[in-house]
């Protein structure tokens, strides 16, 4: 049997087992997230399609998804909804500018042996793609932030629901603090274990710190990262105020009577 068949059927046995049907819907949700990844690399192949316009599009259906399917529709879904799609549409402005600036579109120096024997005319601006790459890596981390505070939020309020907004907002911003650093280490060691064999290349070289820190490869992964790292922050007082306003916000009498 193939390795990946039974990677893939333990890693379904253990969402199942452990997340029960939400675990289920996790483990389909990940196919359904790669049949849109397919879906994004056939449409952005066309010349008169926007690969930034296009990713964004995809980026908002990704998390609709992995909200809504996963964890239903409810006040906690709705808010960390909202806080992603304002989020991500906040942070699309700041990844543009600097994607632009650093010039990371393209292929660096290390790449151009194994691209040698390809055609480069595909007629595809890539530093459209350049920004669509980075707009794809910051969602995940964005939605899991959101999610992750507009639930014990919604927890807080419901075993204290005369709690005030102010109060609901910090202990919102207090959950945030909590998961701000471990989520820095986890795209921080994703960065690293992805790239360790072109750290381990640049020490070959001899590159010096200046030349590591300029090549067009490296840079355009810390530009991801930090990127990725300021959507993260960003999410948490969006989240927080969203989740509390919505959870507070007091019903019409006219509405309570139905």
């Amino acid at each position: 049997m193939n390795s990946l068949v039974v990677l893939a059927m333990l890693l379904a046995i253990l969402m199942i087992g452990l997340g029960g049907k939400k675990g289920l819907r996790s483990f389909i949700t990940l196919f359904i997230n790669f049949a849109l990844f397919i879906v994004l690399l056939f449409f952005m192949n066309i010349p008169e399609v926007n690969p930034v316009i296009l990713t964004m599009i995809i980026c908002i259906i990704i998390s609709f998804i992995n909200l809504f399917y996963i964890n239903g529709t409810n006040t906690m879904t709705k808010t960390a909804f909202a806080s992603t799609v304002f989020t991500t549409l906040l942070l699309s402005g700041l990844i543009l500018y600097f994607a632009n600036a650093t010039f990371i579109q393209g292929f660096g120096k290390e790449e151009t042996e194994e691209l040698s024997m390809a055609s480069l005319r595909i007629g595809i601006d890539f530093s459209k793609v350049a920004v669509a790459v980075i707009m794809m890596s910051t969602i995940g981390a964005i939605t899991d932030a959101s999610i992750a505070i507009a639930s014990p939020m919604k927890e807080m309020h419901q075993l204290k629901p005369d709690i005030d907004r102010k109060n609901l907002f910090i202990f919102g911003l207090s959950i945030g603090k909590d998961i701000i650093g471990t989520s820095m280490n986890t795209l921080f060691f994703a960065f690293v274990g992805s790239y360790l064999a072109l750290l381990i290349l640049f020490s070959d070289l001899s590159y010096s710190w200046s030349e590591m820190i300029n090549s067009k490869i490296f840079s355009g992964e810390v530009v991801t990262i930090a990127c990725s790292a300021i959507g993260l922050i960003a999410v948490i007082p969006i989240t927080a105020f969203c989740t509390s306003y919505v959870l507070t916000k007091k019903t019409p009498p006219s509405q309570q009577e139905n």
